[in-house]
């Protein structure tokens, strides 16, 4: 199925996680929910994923939100994954990728050439209306988790402030005379030496 976009009504789900509880988006409603897939537990990029969420978990509640992993693994793995990396969140169960699928995550990868069916690392950001808010498609792990609590506090990622702009030189008001320019102050001419003594004896003879 095609990823579904923001504005999009949110796909349902029912899924086990961790602990064996099941987790339905109905249970959520009036809260943001943190949707994000990954491909498998205890690999490198996925450890790296969900410890950043796991660092962020206590400002991404802060924001209002709840925060769910899915991949196709079982919930024995999960639980394993979890408590090694004391995961403070859920993560549900999808071991025949229906879910993955609703979402369109589940497609054609390739690795060392070789191309194989899998999951495609994405996030989903679904607000309180059961809409989709944003959709992270293809999510690099590094600084993922710091654009989902930007989108959530209201900010946007995608964007970089604009650089501002110099400050115009104000033009003088209509009428207004120019300023004066200041000429340099002439320089005095040397004060005259007195005659020498001795010319002054020789007048005096003559």
């Amino acid at each position: 199925m095609p990823m579904p976009q923001a504005g999009d009504k949110a796909p349902g789900f029912s899924l086990p996680d961790q602990s064996g509880a099941t987790v339905s988006l109905s249970q959520l409603k009036g809260r943001h929910v943190v949707l994000y897939f990954y491909p498998k537990d205890a690999t490198p990029g996925c450890t790296t994923e969900a410890c950043d969420f796991r660092d962020q978990h206590s400002a991404l509640v802060k924001a209002g939100a709840v925060v769910l992993g899915v991949s196709p693994d079982s919930v024995a793995s999960h639980q394993k994954f979890a408590t090694k990396q004391g995961l403070p969140f859920s993560l549900l169960a999808d071991p025949d990728h229906a879910l993955a699928d609703a979402y369109g995550v589940w497609g054609e990868k390739s690795l060392y050439g070789r191309k194989f069916m899998g999951l495609i690392r994405a996030t989903f950001l679904i607000g309180p209306d059961g809409k989709l808010v944003r959709v992270w498609p293809k999510v690099k792990v590094a600084g993922h988790v710091a654009e989902v609590l930007s989108a959530l506090q209201g900010g946007s990622s995608d964007e970089a402030p604009a650089p501002k702009a110099p400050a115009a030189k104000k033009a003088p008001a209509a009428g207004a005379k120019p300023a004066a320019v200041k000429k340099p102050a002439a320089k005095k001419a040397p004060a005259a030496k007195p005659a020498a003594k001795g010319a002054a004896r020789k007048g005096a003879r003559a």
